[in-house]
């Protein structure tokens, strides 16, 4: 027996599923015409068939996080195949769990180093650990060399050892 309270479920539920497909199915033209999605990093000069493409300094930094995602994601992947592996070794398993714990700090450390340069020098950034090398690209039209060497300080002193640091900007 169907009471109210699962009446309603099923009739909200399917409202939502059929405003979803809609919208799904929605032409994009009609997206663009109403300025929702006039972010393009493709703008038109006078001429329709001469197109500029700009990209900005965030498409960069963005395209740089995406590709060390893609490939931490692509080391999680198989270490997760080696620990779900029953023909490996504990030993094996170990080492596998050890990695992904050494990538998730690893991430972890370059989202904190981030979160400094973009609080202290109020500047976006990408940052990029791999053992004692960090890699820093700051997207900024000024290349500073004062700033290069504050912002090579300040991620110093979060360690005890000696780290490479190089920062490079980019506009």
């Amino acid at each position: 027996m169907i009471n109210k309270k699962n009446l309603w479920f099923l009739t909200l539920f399917s409202l939502i599923l059929v405003l979803s497909v809609y919208y799904i199915t929605m032409p994009s033209e009609l997206l663009l015409n109403n300025g929702y999605l006039n972010e393009s990093p493709v703008s038109k000069t006078e001429d329709d068939n001469n197109l500029q493409v700009s990209i900005e300094e965030s498409e960069i930094l963005v395209a740089l996080r995406v590709e060390a995602e893609e490939q931490m994601l692509n080391e999680m992947e198989d270490l997760k195949a080696i620990l779900t592996n029953v023909e490996s070794t504990v030993e094996e398993k170990n080492n596998a769990f050890e990695q992904m714990k050494a990538l998730n700090m690893s991430k972890s450390e370059e989202e904190k180093l981030e979160n400094i340069i973009k609080d202290k020098y109020k500047l976006e950034a990408f940052v990029k650990k791999d053992g004692d090398q960090i890699r820093v690209i700051v997207a900024s039209d000024n290349h500073d060399t004062t700033l290069a060497n504050n912002i090579m300080r300040t991620i110093q002193e979060n360690y005890d050892s000696k780290m490479y640091i190089s920062v490079k900007f980019q506009k």
